[in-house]
């Protein structure tokens, strides 16, 4: 029997992110707390960009958006906030978070020890690129995997796909 397998991916639905990112600035748009603030988000490419008048204000968009990424089913791992918090550019703050796809290195390397420790015996892993391929004969094993890895805290989302 041929071995079974499924790749440890880490993707967004750019769709829904599109999707958030609308919905939030239209929610800024008639919020009262927003109104002569300044308040603006707007989806530039893989950056989140984020203005208001004060850093507080433009955290609440932060708020607004990250609220929005929940409801549309995207994780928060996905999104990069710089540890700064927002920037003062003129008589505005900025915040620029960028949208992160694809497993880092270090992060695969962590993922492919996990398995390696904790995983059946039958069960190998091997690093592609920015994703991870996952084998075993047992499809059985490969399905606690995927639940060993859904419990663990990681720093990155992980979606499974090719599952065959």
């Amino acid at each position: 029997m041929a071995d079974s397998s499924f790749d440890i991916v880490s993707k967004y639905d750019k769709q829904e992110v599109a999707n958030a990112v609308n919905t939030a600035a239209k929610e800024i748009a008639n919020r009262y707390d927003f109104k002569g603030v300044g308040a603006r988000v707007e989806l530039a490419g893989d950056v989140i960009k984020m203005e208001a008048s004060s850093e507080e204000r433009c955290k609440a968009v932060l708020d607004v958006v990250q609220t929005w990424l929940i409801k549309r089913g995207v994780s928060l791992k996905h999104l990069d906030v710089p540890e700064s918090g927002p920037r003062l550019s003129g008589k505005e703050y900025k915040l620029d978070c960028a949208l992160t796809e694809g497993i880092s290195v270090e992060n695969a390397k962590k993922i492919a020890k996990i398995i390696r420790d904790e995983a059946p015996k039958t069960v190998k892993s091997q690093i592609q690129g920015d994703e991870l391929r996952v084998t075993s004969k047992s499809r059985d094993d490969l399905q606690a995997v995927q639940r060993m890895l859904k419990e663990k805290d990681l720093d990155v989302a992980l979606q499974f796909t090719n599952y065959r």
